[in-house]
């Protein structure tokens, strides 16, 4: 027997389809774009500078930082995921001590963060003002079908 999520347990037939931040998806997707960075920046340090750290230390906290960086999107959602990516951000920016264009690379990256971020919650805002819009059009139409439900039989 397949096991359900909350989701799907609490789904009933006529529900509007739960909308998904944007704010998040900006944010997940600046995220993911600095994993690969990262992961390309020790591979670059890797390279440059073999004989002045460890390998194993290079590459072992490098590869770290780019899963920490990609498992950070899963927890935007919660009230200290923003927190955690701006952390992210300084961590960035602060690698640049090892390759000194990553202060560059990593000062771009926090003002993509930044930019997704107040984007994000605008279109949130005005999404959330149509939805609520629609809502009460609806409501002050009971006659009519609104988008995705069916027209009301006599």
């Amino acid at each position: 027997m397949a096991r359900l999520t909350k989701a799907q347990r609490e789904w009933r037939p006529g529900m509007p389809k739960k909308r998904r931040s944007t704010k998040v998806m900006f944010a997940s997707t600046v995220l993911l774009l600095e994993a690969f960075v990262m992961f390309f920046a020790t591979l670059a340090v890797f390279g440059l500078r073999r004989g002045e750290f460890p390998p194993a230390v290079i590459l072992g906290v490098g590869i770290g930082l780019s899963v920490v960086m990609i498992v950070a999107c899963a927890f935007l959602t919660r009230p200290w995921g923003m927190g955690l990516g701006w952390i992210l951000q300084l961590v960035l920016i602060l690698s640049g001590i090892f390759e000194p264009a990553m202060f560059l690379v990593g000062a771009l990256f926090a003002a993509a963060w930044w930019y997704g971020i107040r984007t994000g919650i605008r279109l949130d805002r005005e999404a959330g003002a149509r939805a609520r819009e629609q809502a009460a059009w609806e409501a002050a139409q009971p006659d009519q079908a609104g988008p995705g439900q069916q027209p009301q039989s006599p």
